[in-house]
């Protein structure tokens, strides 16, 4: 059987009422605007399952824009963020769907920046813990636990440990490690999880070395 922690048992510290509906919603809010890492203009929101049949009554939508504004899940702007002056700021739309195919508390985004258009999809899993499991087109499985590269370049033998090396050169200790390709020769997707923080240098090192076609460095949210 598997342990668990008193964090596993408790919920996080938020404005409530629910740790999967609204901070969970916070935190999938904070980290598509992560992943997103440009200013947000315009985004729909889909909301689906349990997410789309009592995300208003918990706070999902508030929470959602909330994160997507970057206000953490303790924040007191959350119940009444629609009034904010923040929120005025990006064009906003929801929808509300039910998919058998898809988590109960799930969730599509759909955002326009200034230069950029993605699509991310995530879920709330309980006590307040996320998941991104789709970059565009890309399957990931993001937690948020841990500093995390989410890397897409050319599938070729080396580039992988073009990666590796530049990480532990600058004594970074991988904590994990996983990629994935659709087909032999095309573009692969790495998702490198590391103990401690990685520098901007750092980042643009594998830049300029990998050339890829998608980098994103996305910071931890929580232990």
């Amino acid at each position: 059987m598997q342990e668990k922690s008193i964090l596993d048992i408790i919920s996080p510290i938020m404005a409530g009422p629910s740790s999967s509906h609204t901070a969970g919603a916070v935190r999938i809010g904070l980290l598509i605007r992560n992943i997103f890492a440009q200013e947000i203009k315009r985004v729909k929101i889909i909301l689906y399952n349990s997410y789309a049949q009592t995300g208003t009554g918990h706070g999902t939508d508030k929470g959602i824009i909330a994160g997507l504004l970057g206000f953490s899940v303790d924040s007191t702007k959350i119940k009444d963020i629609f009034n904010s002056i923040e929120a005025t700021k990006i064009k906003y739309t929801f929808e509300y769907q039910d998919s058998f195919t898809r988590h109960p508390n799930a969730v599509d985004f759909i955002i326009e920046g200034t230069s950029q258009t993605m699509e991310i999809s995530a879920q709330s899993v309980g006590g307040g813990e996320v998941q991104v499991t789709k970059i565009n087109d890309i399957d990931v499985n993001i937690n948020a636990k841990s500093d995390t590269i989410i890397i897409t370049l050319c599938d070729k033998p080396g580039a992988i440990s073009q990666i590796t090396d530049i990480i532990q050169k600058n004594n970074i200790n991988i904590a994990s490690l996983n990629c994935n390709r659709k087909t032999k020769g095309q573009n692969a997707t790495c998702l490198i999880s590391v103990d401690g923080v990685i520098n901007q240098a750092v980042i643009e090192e594998i830049k300029q070395k990998t050339n890829p076609a998608f980098i994103r460095y996305v910071k931890k949210l929580f232990q």
